[in-house]
């Protein structure tokens, strides 16, 4: 697979979300706000880039059977990095994430492009992995959030964009709004493929039957 198609596999065909279903608890629980959404992406695509070249580095002097509590102890490195200069840079972001921060740590994206990828794969090809995988887990918390912030409260990125008599609908700042709003993202992404494979048939069909007379 070259580069190019490693890169946008995480942003559509295996995003990590949305195709994957992986990554759902902060998925679900940061993605009332769209300030929420790019901070804890920003903070996942830094530990899985930084982890994933780490990882690919030290992969052939890692013993087999330890493999995995040495992944997390790198994760957890620059987790703890993350923590430190949210706690001490951006403390409203801090507070408002909350425990989730510390839970990237078992985020099971980052420990599954680790084991799954980076272990086994090069230095350049496992940078273009964290990359895709953590820029594709951004635009999936930032669509979930985009629906949930405008409909719940009638703001993006805290800034009113509803007319003066709109009236926000709570059930989207909870949590059955969260499940609503990803169930819908995940349906339409089942009816684009569906209608791809449907053109795939019809081309195929075409291609063979077309120039018969």
């Amino acid at each position: 697979m070259s580069l190019g198609n490693e890169f946008t596999k995480g942003i559509y065909a295996e995003n990590p979300v949305l195709r994957l279903a992986l990554g759902l608890c902060p998925a679900l629980a940061v993605s009332s706000s769209m300030t929420n959404a790019v901070g804890m992406g920003a903070s996942t695509i830094f530990v899985l880039l930084m982890s994933n070249m780490l990882v690919s580095l030290m992969r052939k002097g890692v013993p087999a059977k330890i493999r995995i509590p040495i992944y997390i102890v790198v994760i957890a490195t620059f987790v703890t990095v993350v923590e430190m200069v949210l706690a001490a840079y951006f403390p409203p972001l801090f507070e408002s994430l909350g425990i989730f921060v510390p839970l990237i740590v078992v985020n099971c994206i980052i420990l599954g492009r680790a084991e799954a990828f980076a272990g086994k794969r090069a230095f350049i090809p496992s940078i273009i992995d964290g990359l895709g995988m953590g820029i594709g887990f951004t635009l999936a918390l930032c669509a979930i959030a985009t629906v949930r912030e405008i409909l719940g409260n009638g703001t993006w990125f805290n800034l009113q964009v509803t007319p003066t008599g709109f009236e926000p609908v709570l059930l989207f700042m909870l949590a059955p709004g969260a499940f609503i709003t990803m169930g819908a993202w995940l349906g339409l992404f089942n009816w684009i493929d569906e209608r791809n494979a449907e053109k795939e048939k019809t081309k195929a069909y075409m291609t063979e039957f077309g120039g018969e007379k």
